[in-house]
């Protein structure tokens, strides 16, 4: 069973102090306007919450993946906007190097992408391929020493601001999903054209964006791992990140409960019995809440101990991203009115949870996949 070590606590009590101090005063005007907060993205890279998941060795900070949960939980109990900014930008696109990138490619992109010098996209979701992530119609074939791509990209976090890209295309149709790989490439290279970013229900602070990659040629060594392995790494980088969605819907639900106590407690009288209601609803807040945080540093526990995850990091997203639903909805049950205004962040809380339940797998593809992994 998992255990917080001391210098866990330690990078969890950095992160909330920074989330607390300088994100949340700002999160409001960042949903708001509909802002990136690229000055906080730029800061937060200087202090190493850009590289939670990118070794000491590559410019990282090497902390655990429960220290990377605790971080994306502290950020995102404040401001889902710049939680999901930094969970796609660790888990997805540096995550991916990370795990099968050359050294001359962790050398070139890694370090700068720690720092949050550089930000970084991951291109798997198309029209077609969203669930079905192996369904990708980008597609690369041989041209001299390199490849020459086509395709397009959706609903891809931090697209129109990233410097660097990891898209997944084929390369061997015939093999299937065995026939995809993974290609890295900076912003500036030939061929990528961005489309519209998208407007959203929530996360409006996040940019999500769709781009064409039209007549792209790279060279040989921007094929990121072996080519044909693109999918498989994928999936490692999806159960990864189901560890980071979870603890964004983890920390959103925080959240939710942070804003439900501090009005409950100033406005309402929870001695009336006709209030009891309101103090059983928010144990049982607390209650889920505590459940979905066991789950996740489980599963990242697991990861850390470089144990097969890929069931707990399915059951710990699905769980925590629909207790933070639940507890968002309650939330607004117990402000009433009051929840339903700018002036509590509740509503905002909601907008910004929904998502948990849809990126890095719905929570009906989470349910396919436990299922699977018991044998079913």
């Amino acid at each position: 069973m998992f255990q917080i070590s001391k210098e866990d606590e330690e990078w969890r009590a950095k992160v909330r102090e920074y989330a607390q101090k300088v994100i949340r005063p700002r999160a409001h005007e960042i949903d708001a306007k509909g802002e990136f907060p690229i000055d906080l993205i730029k800061e937060m890279g200087r202090m190493g919450i850009m590289g939670m998941t990118v070794p000491k060795e590559w410019g990282g900070p090497g902390i655990s993946t429960i220290a990377y949960a605790m971080g994306v939980e502290e950020i995102s109990r404040v401001c889902g906007s710049t939680g999901i900014t930094v969970a796609a930008h660790n888990s997805l696109c540096t995550g991916h190097i990370n795990l099968a990138g050359s050294p001359e490619q962790k050398e070139k992109y890694l370090r700068k992408l720690a720092t949050g010098e550089y930000i970084g996209a991951w291109g798997l979701t198309e029209p077609g391929a969203g669930s079905d992530a192996g369904g990708v119609q980008t597609f690369a074939v041989r041209d001299g020493d390199g490849w020459r791509i086509n395709g397009q990209k959706l609903f891809i976090t931090n697209g129109h601001i990233a410097d660097v890209f990891v898209i997944m295309a084929k390369t061997d149709p015939e093999k299937g999903s065995k026939g995809i790989s993974a290609f890295v490439f900076p912003r500036e290279t030939k061929g990528l054209k961005m489309g519209k970013m998208e407007e959203k229900l929530g996360l409006k602070g996040s940019i999500t964006s769709q781009f064409f990659i039209e007549d792209m040629w790279l060279p040989d060594d921007a094929l990121l791992g072996q080519r044909g392995n693109g999918f498989r790494d994928a999936l490692t980088i999806l159960d990864s990140g189901r560890i980071s969605i979870g603890s964004m819907a983890l920390g959103l639900a925080q959240g939710a409960l942070d804003a439900t106590l501090e009005y409950a407690r100033t406005h309402i009288d929870l001695r009336k019995p006709e209030n009891e209601w309101i103090n059983f609803t928010i144990a049982d807040m607390a209650t889920e809440i505590e459940a979905a945080r066991l789950l996740i540093y489980n599963a990242a526990w697991l990861k850390d101990m470089k144990k097969p995850m890929a069931k707990e990091a399915s059951i710990a997203k699905l769980y925590a991203s629909e207790v933070g639903t639940r507890c968002a909805i309650r939330a607004i049950n117990i402000l009433g009115p009051a929840g339903c205004t700018k002036e509590y962040p509740v509503e905002r809380i909601l907008r910004d949870v929904k998502l948990c339940e849809i990126g890095e797998g719905t929570s009906e593809i989470q349910r396919i996949v436990i299922a699977r992994q018991l044998g079913l």
